[in-house]
Parts: structure tokens; C-alpha cells; sequence
């Protein structure tokens, strides 16, 4: 691989706004690909995933590069200088590329690889935290597998398509495809591929959503008309997975705090040709406080530590604090106690995080049904999906029904 510089310049660029000005790394990304319209496929590709690269293994680069933050400009080449030579590419003769101790490189990488913080790159509170709540040996495999680099998958809207028709169709816009053991409606990619250019997209096809949270709507077991209430909709992934298992029929109400969200919600709805999506903003608590004991089905997809998800999102692993996960767990809690107060008799209640530790899952479902609220409720089934098991994203679901 030969290194062009205006490529090269744009990683350093965005590694200095993720590693110094706490920007975040897709959105470094997005701005790194804007900055020259004549950048080809390949260039665009280099550029992304080298700023991922060195963002993921940002710790065990470092201590390589003998460099710490924050980082100056020397230190943010020095660490791309390591890179390099780990994926054995020529270094040209710049002048910003110092004289380079390869096998001094590569002697400390053996070395470092042989302690599980350094070779997965993760601060010592989270990997002493994931052996605290998994053990020693789940969380090795668990950690390792955080550490891959994401597949894209879709899920097919089987509103507009079937999956078998929707994989032709994209096979015709030379995207191939192949199916997703155990997710019913999941493609994923044999190679990655800007997928939001396609007519099948745009026609409202299919959205990226991950395999492992593509199972939590599925676990909620909607029908067609329905009541339903996604109380942290966010931009509605989990909301348009709902609508298609409800063949647009009954009403979803999608609920969150932050109204940009749920614009970008009724946008994807419009393009998915979904119509039966009433949003609400919970700017006040009269708005939960109509809705009790009206739903059919309630799914709390609650806000989280992330920890399953920090394949897609590496720079979470340096951006996440020991006090959020503390302030975190009391607003789980908190949604659980609040919104559960939807679920009519006789319906039922998911409750879902992105997150692998049982702390943020299954205890807070312990404590919840073990609370004044809870008591109503009945434990029916959990599923815990660990990304060294299934392949995707770490996920937690647990299924409630009301008395």
C-alpha cells in the first residue's frame, strides 16, 4: 500500500478532534470524508477505517509509541507511525515520520499482547469491571470479540419486500448479501459497501440495524392492532421493526426526550412507507401519566453503559466514566419504575439494554420486580446475547407481563 499524504493528514486531523477536543469519532469521520470531493471509494475507505483503527487500539498503540495524552501533533504521527508497521506498510520519507524502530514496534507489541488491557485497549476500570460481573474467562472471549470490526447488516422491512427479494435487488446494484442464522429478517454483507446510495434504500427497503438488536422488537410479541409504546424510541430503529411486525396496523407511540430524534424517526417512517407512528416528546411526566395502564406492549430500551455496542463505537471504551455508569444504572431504574406504569393488566413489558454487564440487566430487572411497581409484574423469560456467542453486538432483553 502506498500512503498519499492529503489521506494521511485527514486521519491525524481527526484523531487529534477524538483524542483532544472529545469529538466524536463518527462524526471526525463524516467530516474527514468531506474534505475533498475527488477522493475515490478506496481513499474514502482508507481514511475511515485507519481513524477507527487507531481509535479502537488507541491504549496499547500509545504505550508502543511511548506517547500520552494529550496528544501533540509528533505523538498523533508516532501512533500512526505504529500502526503501519504493525500492518506492515513502507513508511515514506517524510518529514513528519521519524526514524522508526520497527523491531522495537513489534518486540513491545509481543510483549504488551500478552496483558489483556494492552492487547484489547481498554482502560483498567472497565476490564477490571468486566471480570468483577462476567468472570475471567467470559470476559476474555467477550472483550476479544467487543474488539472486531463491526459487519453491516440489514434488516429487510418486510412491509415493502421480502428478505429473498430484497437480496436479488441488491445483488443487481453489485451489493451481495447472505442471510443471518437466528434473526429472521437480517442480510448481512460480504463486503462493506455504502449501502445509503442504493435504490433499495431509498425506496425503503431495508434499514442498517444490527442482528443482536434486531432481536429485541421480535421479543416483545406484537400483533397487528395493537397498542404499543417504545418509550426511548431515539431515531426509531426498534420503532420501524415494530411497525413491519405489525403489518402498519394498530398504533405505536414513540416517545422520547430529545424531539431532533424523533424528527429523524417520522423522516425514516415517511421512506419506509410506515404509517402507524404517533410521536410524543416526554417533556413533562403528564405525558407518561396518560398512557398508564393503556398499552398493549411497553418496550424500555433503555439509555446504557454501551459496553456491548463498542465495536461500532470504539471511542466509547476513552468517552465512558466509572460516575456515569453509577448515574446510569439510577436512570434505569428510574424509566423502569416510571414507564412500566404503561402496561395494561394482561400486557407486557420489555426491558433491553445495549449493555453486557448484569449490573445494568438482569439485577436491575431482580430489583425492579422486587419493588412496590414490580409487584405486578411476572418474570416470563431473559435472553442474554454475548458478542462472543452470537457474533453481534452485546445485548440484554428480559420479557415481564403484567397481572
Amino acid at each position: 500500500m502506498r500512503l498519499h499524504r492529503n489521506l494521511v493528514y485527514a486521519v491525524i486531523d481527526s484523531l487529534r478532534d477524538v483524542f483532544n477536543e472529545e469529538v466524536y469519532a463518527d462524526k471526525a469521520v463524516e467530516k474527514a470524508l468531506k474534505r475533498d470531493k475527488r477522493w475515490g471509494a478506496r481513499d474514502r475507505k482508507f481514511v475511515a477505517e485507519t481513524i477507527y483503527d487507531i481509535v479502537r487500539w488507541k491504549r496499547l498503540y500509545a504505550e508502543i509509541a511511548n506517547v500520552k495524552a494529550p496528544y501533540s501533533r509528533p505523538d498523533l504521527w508516532r501512533l500512526f507511525v505504529v500502526w503501519c508497521v504493525l500492518r506492515g506498510i513502507k513508511l515514506p520519507d517524510w518529514n513528519q515520520i521519524e526514524e522508526t524502530p520497527t523491531r522495537r514496534i513489534k518486540g513491545k507489541f509481543d510483549e504488551l499482547s500478552q496483558i489483556r488491557k494492552f492487547r484489547e485497549s481498554i482502560p483498567d476500570w472497565i476490564d477490571e469491571l468486566g471480570v468483577q460481573e462476567l468472570g475471567e474467562e467470559v470476559w476474555t472471549k467477550e472483550i476479544a470479540a467487543l474488539n472486531k470490526k463491526a459487519d453491516v447488516i440489514l434488516r429487510t422491512n418486510t412491509l415493502n419486500i421480502s428478505k429473498e427479494s430484497l437480496q436479488k435487488q441488491l445483488r443487481s446494484e453489485n451489493i451481495d448479501t447472505e442471510f443471518v442464522k437466528g434473526c429472521d429478517d437480517a442480510l448481512r454483507l460480504v463486503e462493506r459497501a455504502n449501502v445509503f446510495k442504493t435504490e433499495a434504500f431509498h425506496n425503503g427497503l431495508f434499514e442498517v440495524q444490527d442482528a443482536s438488536s434486531q432481536l429485541v422488537a421480535s421479543y416483545l410479541d406484537v400483533e397487528p392492532g395493537m397498542k404499543v409504546v417504545d418509550t426511548c424510541a431515539g431515531a426509531g430503529g426498534k420503532t420501524l421493526h415494530l411497525a413491519s411486525l405489525m403489518k402498519n396496523k394498530g398504533q405505536i407511540i414513540a416517545m422520547d426526550i430529545y424531539e431532533s430524534k424523533l424528527k429523524k424517526l417520522k423522516i425514516r417512517a415517511r421512506r419506509n412507507k410506515v404509517h402507524n407512528i404517533d410521536t410524543k416528546v416526554i417533556d413533562s411526566t403528564k405525558v407518561i401519566k396518560k398512557l398508564h395502564g393503556k398499552a398493549d406492549r411497553v418496550l424500555i430500551d433503555a439509555p446504557c453503559s454501551g459496553l456491548g455496542v463498542i465495536r461500532r463505537n470504539p471511542d466509547s471504551k476513552w468517552k465512558l466514566q466509572p460516575e456515569f455508569l453509577d448515574n446510569i444504572k439510577e436512570v434505569q431504574q428510574k424509566v423502569l419504575q416510571q414507564y412500566s406504569k404503561m402496561v395494561k393488566p394482561g400486557g407486557k413489558l420489555v426491558y433491553a439494554t445495549c449493555s453486557v454487564l448484569p449490573s445494568e440487566n438482569q439485577q436491575q430487572v431482580e430489583f425492579f420486580l422486587a419493588s412496590d411497581e414490580g409487584k405486578d409484574f411476572t418474570f416470563v423469560k431473559d435472553h442474554k446475547v454475548l458478542a462472543h456467542q452470537f457474533g453481534f453486538d452485546g445485548f440484554y432483553m428480559a420479557l415481564l407481563e403484567r397481572k
